[in-house]
């Protein structure tokens, strides 16, 4: 949607419909989006 922001490190779900702003390091999924959870700092290191 126009206007929202979607912060850094964010995996947002296949057909999610993003309605409000998304904060840095979560998974947001469904219609509206919504934060599933925060993605832990171990997850961010393991993958790089």
């Amino acid at each position: 949607m126009p206007g929202v922001k979607i912060g850094s490190n964010v995996v947002i779900g296949g057909g999610s419909v993003v309605t409000h702003d998304i904060p840095s390091n979560v998974i947001a999924v469904g219609n509206p989006c919504n934060v599933l959870r925060e993605i832990t700092e171990a997850e961010i290191t393991a993958n790089k």
